[in-house]
Parts: structure tokens; C-alpha cells; sequence
């Protein structure tokens, strides 16, 4: 059985700052942002390249059931953390030191405004259509 993941739920507390920090900060593509409905809104933004989302939002129980900031090590993996975190620093996000922790993979951590936590993974045997 083959499966994919293909979306996650990052529970905030203002979906305006938190679309802004992912979009613009971060750089994932804003993919929706619709209310369907009065009093909800379900906003969903995607790294660039990736086939997994991230979403926020307001109104309904799957965003209301978790409290914001409880989402921990959300893994971004990434070709070279150096220069990704290069990027980021250079749009404003704190990027923690990327740490080797053994066997070629190294972590670098970042906090979004709710603090939900986001790891830059860099593993450098995934290359070509490993990565």
C-alpha cells in the first residue's frame, strides 16, 4: 500500500499574521483562501516544489481542536541548509544554527509566530529523485 501526505494542520491563533509569516517569510505558494461559509476560512499553503501542505485556518473543529503552537519539528527538508537558511535569514525569519546530528543529516529549527516549530532537514544522500 502506497500512501502520500499530502496535508497539515498548523493550529494558530490570527491566520492573517501566520499566511503573511508562511508566504511571505517562508515563501510557500498561497494555494487557497476561502470562507465557504460565515465564520470559517481555510487558507492552504504549499513549500515550493512540495506535494504536502500546510494549512490554517478558522471555524471549524480541525483547526479549533488543537491549540495553537502545538505542532512541533514539522520537518522542511531541504538540498543544502546553508543556503536555504541564507534565504530565509535574508527574509526575516530567526533560523536557528544548522546542527550536524550524526550519519549526514543535519536540523536547523525555526518557530513560526505562534510558536509551532519547522526543521530544516538537510540529508545529503537525498539527491536527484531521492530528494
Amino acid at each position: 500500500m502506497q500512501m502520500k501526505l499530502e496535508l497539515v494542520i498548523v493550529p494558530v491563533s490570527d491566520v492573517d499574521r501566520a499566511k503573511t509569516f508562511y508566504r511571505d517569510r517562508l515563501g510557500f505558494v498561497e494555494d487557497v483562501d476561502v470562507r465557504p461559509q460565515e465564520g470559517v476560512r481555510v487558507v492552504q499553503l504549499t513549500p515550493p516544489g512540495s506535494a504536502c501542505s500546510v494549512t490554517i485556518g478558522t471555524g471549524l473543529p480541525v483547526f479549533t481542536d488543537m491549540a495553537p503552537g502545538t505542532i512541533k519539528g514539522l520537518h522542511l527538508v531541504v538540498a543544502d541548509i546553508e543556503e536555504a537558511r541564507t534565504e530565509l535569514i535574508s527574509r526575516g525569519v530567526d533560523v536557528g544554527a544548522s546542527e550536524d546530528v550524526g550519519g549526514g543529516v543535519k536540523y536547523a529549527w525555526i518557530n513560526d509566530p505562534d510558536g509551532n516549530t519547522l526543521t530544516l532537514q538537510e540529508m545529503a544522500w537525498r539527491t536527484g529523485d531521492n530528494f
